[in-house]
């Protein structure tokens, strides 16, 4: 099975919703351990950025299974 230029393009794309899902996930922390930052339990961490990479992991699986156009 050979792969498409169309196939390499949904891997590009894919890999970087997916970076873009990590990078909405990040932050959030605290300088000091003994304090408690409630911003990492803000909807962009725990809804948004897991469903952005989840769909990005669902384009790359599709982007491998797709079979390149016959001409």
């Amino acid at each position: 099975m050979t792969y498409s230029k169309y196939n390499y393009l949904l891997v590009a794309l894919s890999v970087a919703i997916i970076i873009v899902g990590f990078a909405l996930m990040s932050g959030g922390g605290s300088t000091d351990p003994e304090t408690f930052n409630p911003e990492i339990f803000s909807t962009r961490r725990i809804v948004v950025a897991p469903i952005v990479c989840l769909s990005g992991f669902l384009l790359m699986i599709y982007a491998i299974l797709a079979s390149p156009k016959r001409k």
